[in-house]
């Protein structure tokens, strides 16, 4: 008979830590909702102060407060003041990066009625969210949820102009003088490229309702209109784009089936030799395995979709038809597939 060994107590107390973690998604949400953030300024200031500025009782905000400065967002000092730190300032509307409306979205209603059903989805393999709301989750959040969905599109837009920058930073695009962008969304990352490459010319691809919200930069009488196509279609049903470069960036978190269906539509349109950029954020090998291990754990709670290991990646794009050839690193959270269609 063998005994189990001990726990130490820094284990016990971390994982105590874990599983109040909806405390800590509470505390962000509630101070995200409540303006904190943009409220104090760049000097240290007392709670009072502070709690009158926003309308709430001091001692509950001061409560709140010192909950977050154990995460390191704000930070408390004597005199009973509060002070930003380099986290709270993401929460702040104004700030370069600002991560307020992801934090918003990551923590919505409906998420705190899925996750408890996370136990149900591991055993039966489906998304939950039918079961709960009587609707698929896009369906829900645009007939049911419409304050969520607000939320989600100002996520999804702050998110992309983001990561935008770093990719049209990352892309060479030496040789390459038509690109498309499947499923772009608002077109941000084309319009960085577009700015970047006077010469280029570019294809903006998504759903009708999608692309008839492009970026102004892109539609009729915007700085690039002359240099772009917006074409409205699913790529699941087909691609009518030839170009020399398709990016598919963080779109192939469907079914295999799905992704499949899109990755040989882009091998259908194209000609031989034409690049294939496919961005994604990675569930090994990644700084950022925390944050996309519970993006994944999500999309399989509402949408029944997956996040990609760099293997599972590789694999699908190479029964589609294309040569990957290298997987590098756009910034701490994604990481670009660089192939060609095999001629």
């Amino acid at each position: 008979m063998t005994t189990a060994p001990a726990t130490t107590p820094q284990a016990a107390m971390r994982l105590r830590e874990l599983v109040f973690g909806a405390a800590c998604a509470a505390a962000v949400r509630a101070a995200a909702r409540l303006g904190v953030a943009d409220a104090l300024g760049d000097t240290p200031t007392p709670v009072t102060d502070l709690a009158a500025e926003l309308g709430t009782e001091p001692r509950q905000l001061r409560r709140l407060l010192r909950a977050l400065t154990c995460y390191g967002i704000f930070e408390e000092l004597d005199g009973d003041r509060f002070t930003h730190t380099d986290m709270s300032r993401l929460l702040r509307e104004d700030a370069p990066n600002s991560l307020r409306y992801i934090s918003l979205w990551c923590t919505e209603p409906w998420t705190w009625e899925a996750w408890p059903k996370l136990d149900e989805a591991v055993r039966s393999g489906r998304n939950v969210f039918p079961e709960l709301f009587g609707k698929e989750f896009f369906d829900y959040l645009h007939s049911d949820a419409g304050e969520s969905a607000r939320v989600f599109d100002k996520a999804m837009t702050t998110s992309s102009r983001q990561s935008a920058a770093d990719f049209a930073a990352y892309l060479d695009l030496t040789g390459i003088d038509a690109v498309v962008d499947i499923g772009g969304g608002q077109g941000h990352v084309l319009a960085s490229l577009l700015e970047k490459h006077p010469a280029l010319h570019g294809t903006l691809l998504d759903l009708p309702k999608v692309v008839s919200g492009a970026d102004a930069r892109l539609r009729e009488g915007g700085a690039f209109a002359d240099r772009v196509r917006l074409v409205p279609g699913d790529c699941r049903e087909a691609i009518p784009v030839v170009a020399d470069l398709y990016i598919i960036k963080n779109i192939l978190e469907w079914d295999d089936a799905s992704t499949r269906r899109t990755l040989a539509n882009v091998v259908a349109a194209a000609r031989p030799g034409a690049r294939v950029v496919v961005v994604e954020n990675l569930v090994d090998d990644s700084p950022s395995m925390r944050f996309t291990t519970a993006m994944d754990l999500m999309l399989m709670l509402n949408v029944g979709g997956a996040k990609h290991s760099e293997a599972s990646m590789v694999r699908l794009m190479t029964e589609a038809g294309l040569e990957v050839r290298e997987v590098r690193p756009v910034n701490p959270y994604l990481h670009a597939f660089e192939a060609v269609v095999r001629g």
